[in-house]
């Protein structure tokens, strides 16, 4: 018997005598988890769907001051890469391994113009333009002629704010660089201060939390903390307890499946109703709203408070990295730290990375690069993590890869599978609004200012006389929210701020008219 043969016969067996899954006490074994994870979202690397799609946008691959006197390494998309700053200032993103006979650029020497490779003495410009051939005296000629056979794969960078970006695909179907409404809505008094923050898992299970805005209630909830061993990981120790409330969801789909606002409205006090819309861009960009709003005052389309992108390193691991907006516009109770933002740190909620703060800045500096735990479960806060986990512990632990396929969800994770959804279609092409040459032409026609649905809102709206009414009063009012920021995306500007406000003036007036009258 061939061996192709054997092979399928051991697998009909083994399917055969698979158990049947029972819902059944004690029925682990009827449980088994044998199924495999989603190839098609999860896996981004050169050739696969996927990465092919990822490769159509631009994406931060480190910060700034990742860039030293010596060269970068990087893996990104599941390609090797080197990031390097050269002594003119310009940036460059090149293949990690030399094309002439593979030594690793991380080991080069940074040029005026350009990096050298230590092996031969190669020298490579940011576009990948070999620039030298050491040759013997004499033979300079054919060097020269060496040279311009010979190209190091290279990708087009900038830099934003402390963040490097790059773009990794063809250079010919390269978009704009997209400054999300011109500024990020950054106000003036108020500052974009980046940071990175390595995952160790899948880049999508790390994008699925942040459309999933109920597991506020539970994970970053104080009654969730075991035995008293407070961490920082939860909103009540941040003095926004309002955001520990479960919220009730709407999940819209905008920009032709471009993106997803996800709106939560909550009560935080018997007079005010919060009203947080997330904006999921595909393929990996959140947009997020006031992190400590403790709603206990009117407050109308308050935007960005973080921007982030998730960025896969491989397939078992990835990057947070973005912005945290800071400065009194978004933050008016005056909450967050600039000085606990940066490589491996943040400081709107702890546990959002692996290394915890006593250890982050009790051994190392705000500009530290300190070294990145193997694991979840080797590193020395492993106990403490258990007693008060946070997003990274809940993400890190659906295995490297989450298997999709044995997860049994609830209503309120609608916005996950949404964007799921979403961004399969766009890289089947299912939904030609969200291919990347509609995407770039979005961008173009926006002059690379897209607007955003991003914005956090507390109405003054007193609790309704029946719970029924009050769960129709909130879902009214999600509705409306997202039905006027759609109304005013053809705007941009202080015009679209102006718009939007008196619109949400209103429709608090037409919502307490409905059910307070």
């Amino acid at each position: 018997m061939k061996k192709e043969e054997q092979m399928d016969k051991a697998k009909s067996a083994s399917a055969a005598s698979a158990p049947v899954k029972k819902l059944i006490p004690y029925g682990g074994y009827y449980a088994k988890q044998t199924l495999a994870h989603d190839p098609e979202l999860t896996e981004t690397g050169p050739g696969t769907p996927a990465g092919e799609y990822f490769r159509r946008f631009w994406h931060p691959v480190c910060m700034s001051m990742e860039l030293t006197d010596t060269p970068r390494f990087l893996k990104i998309l599941n390609e090797e890469l080197v990031a390097f700053r050269d002594k003119s200032g310009r940036v460059g993103v090149l293949h990690a391994h030399c094309v002439h006979r593979g030594a690793s650029l991380e080991y080069g020497a940074i040029q005026e113009r350009g990096i050298m490779c230590c092996y031969h003495g190669m020298v490579f410009d940011v576009d990948g333009t070999c620039l030298h051939v050491p040759y013997p005296k004499g033979e300079e000629k054919e060097a020269e002629r060496f040279a311009c056979t010979i190209r190091q794969g290279a990708y087009k960078a900038l830099e934003r704010n402390g963040l490097v970006f790059a773009y990794m695909g063809p250079p010919e179907e390269e978009p704009p660089f997209p400054e999300w409404e011109s500024d990020f809505t950054v106000a003036p008094g108020d500052e974009l201060v980046p940071y990175s923050n390595f995952q160790h898992c899948n880049w999508l299970q790390v994008q699925d939390n942040a459309a999933d805005n109920y597991h506020t209630a539970a994970l970053h909830a104080a009654s969730s903390v075991v035995d008293g061993h407070f961490q920082g990981t939860t909103f009540n120790e941040v003095g926004a307890a309002s955001m520990e409330v479960a919220p009730d969801m709407l999940f819209v789909p905008i920009h032709e499946g471009r993106g997803l606002a996800c709106a939560g409205a909550r009560r935080s006090d018997d007079q005010h109703m919060f009203v947080r819309v997330q904006h999921q861009v595909l393929p990996n960009l959140s947009l997020h709203a006031y992190t400590s709003e403790d709603g206990l005052k009117k407050k109308l389309f308050s935007r960005f408070n973080i921007v982030r992108w998730t960025v896969p390193v491989d397939d078992v691991n990835s990057k947070m990295i973005g912005w945290r907006v800071l400065g009194p516009t978004i933050d008016t109770r005056g909450v967050g730290d600039k000085n606990m933002v940066g490589y491996e740190a943040i400081d709107f909620l702890e546990g959002q990375v692996a290394m915890r703060r006593p250890e982050r800045f009790g051994k190392y500096k705000l500009e530290d690069m300190p070294p990145i735990p193997p694991n979840h479960r080797e590193r020395a806060n492993y106990k403490d993590a258990q007693y008060a986990p946070g997003d990274y512990e809940a993400i890190i632990s659906q295995r490297p890869i989450a298997v999709h396929a044995l997860e049994n969800p609830t209503k309120f994770d609608a916005g996950l599978y949404m964007f799921r959804k979403l961004l399969r279609d766009a890289i089947r092409g299912s939904n030609p609004g969200a291919s990347a040459e509609r995407f770039a032409q979005w961008l173009k026609d926006s002059h690379g200012a897209p607007n955003s649905f991003c914005s956090g809102n507390v109405f003054h709206l007193p609790l309704a006389k029946t719970v029924e009414e009050e769960v129709a009063q909130r879902r009214m009012l999600s509705k409306q929210v997202i039905a006027i920021l759609n109304e005013s995306d053809k705007m941009s500007g202080p015009a679209r701020t102006e718009f939007v406000k008196t619109r949400f003036e209103e429709l608090e007036q037409t919502v307490k008219k409905t059910y307070h009258a």
